[in-house]
């Protein structure tokens, strides 16, 4: 049984990565900084699926704290097997109205964390010869938004280092891979959604409106359907799919 570690698993996006790995046979620890959201996702992932889904409370933004999360991890669940670099994003804004203490918080959660981690994942998988690491970015990396400022500059500065990574590891049986999930249904949206609103002074309910017609699909997409991307990708059947971005969009994205 290999084992998965989730970030941001007790809602949204984590969680329905979390569940979609535990039904194909992970052992998984979910993570995240709230303790009772955690043991209450795994409790019900537990229930809904069968599988092991263990909790830790872990801070991605928190200097000290990843190799302690690891640690835990390896002393009670063995060697790890896939890392899904997922968290949540920062306040929306502009890119100059964003103060030097808002893009400091954004570079520990978004970039730094991160990194942190697959520093210390990557070599110890490409030992034992299999290894996936996906980062959870967003579609702004391909068509930047102005009003998401901190996650278009440093989600693309992530996948730039995913990129490099890839290189690192490939002959190990090791993958890095990003997928760039587009509008879904999951409380981030809602936040960037009722900030719109508030900073043009239309009514909510038109600004879901708007932004869900922006979408070939015409709707946003379901969390499950971004796990089942990244689950792909953490399988053994993507062993050649390695330093891509999968943009799960609805094909809203325009670029080539």
């Amino acid at each position: 049984m290999r084992t998965a570690l989730v970030g941001g698993g007790a809602t949204g996006i984590g969680r329905a990565v979390a569940e979609d790995l535990a039904r194909g046979g992970h052992r998984v620890v979910i993570t995240g900084r709230r303790a009772e959201a955690l043991e209450t996702a795994a409790q019900e992932l537990r229930a809904a699926t069968g599988a092991p889904v263990h909790w830790l409370v872990n801070d991605m933004s928190a200097p000290d704290t990843a190799a302690q999360l690891l640690g835990e991890i390896g002393s009670e669940y063995g060697p790890l097997d896939v890392l899904v670099l997922n968290s949540g994003g920062p306040a929306p804004g502009a890119v100059l109205a964003v103060d030097d203490a808002q893009w400091q918080s954004a570079f520990e959660l978004l970039l730094l964390g991160p990194l942190r981690l697959a520093r210390l994942v990557l070599p110890a998988m490409a030992q034992r010869g299999f290894g996936r690491v996906v980062f959870v970015t967003s579609t702004a990396v391909r068509q930047p938004q102005p009003g998401l400022a901190t996650s278009v500059v440093l989600r693309s500065a992530v996948t730039a280092a995913a990129k490099l990574l890839s290189h690192e590891f490939a002959a190990d049986g090791v993958t890095v891979n990003c997928v760039a999930p587009g509008a879904t249904a999951t409380d981030r949206r809602a936040q960037i959604l009722t900030a719109r609103a508030a900073a043009t002074g239309r009514a909510y309910a038109d600004v879901v409106a708007e932004d869900s017609a922006a979408v070939p699909a015409g709707r946003p997409a379901e969390p499950t359907e971004i796990a089942a991307a990244v689950a792909f990708l953490a399988s053994s059947a993507a062993s050649y799919v390695n330093g891509t971005v999968l943009t799960v969009d609805g094909g809203r994205t325009e670029t080539i």
